[in-house]
């Protein structure tokens, strides 16, 4: 399937010189912490949600792929809906001290 990265380079004008070669920034993945180092934050939220309460888990230093796998883990032992996005896990529902536990028996034991 061919490379498609037009969307990358849409303030880009076209160039004339043929030995032109666009070069995209490349993001550099921060290296996940270690379990015991990561200073993680669980909050509840209310404000700009329609009225539903979530809860936050903020402050986790890695990659995305490690964040995603983390949220897995809470949404499916809460049996609750969830998403990742901007670097924070969000889980639905009032469920700050049962992931306070579930953080600090996976490893996280830097966790308020």
């Amino acid at each position: 399937m061919k490379n498609n990265d037009w969307k990358e380079r849409l303030n880009i004008v076209y160039s004339t010189n043929p030995d032109f070669r666009y070069e995209t920034e490349e993001d550099n993945e921060t290296e996940t912490l270690d379990k015991k180092q990561q200073k993680l934050r669980v909050s509840m939220e209310k404000k700009g949600r329609g009225g539903k309460t979530v809860t936050l888990v903020t402050g986790f230093i890695g990659n995305e792929e490690d964040l995603k796998e983390i949220g897995r883990i809470l949404k499916s032992k809460c049996g609750v809906g969830g998403s990742v996005k901007d670097g924070e896990i969000i889980i639905q529902g009032d469920l700050k001290q049962k992931i306070i536990e579930l953080l600090k028996a996976e490893g996280y034991s830097q966790t308020k």
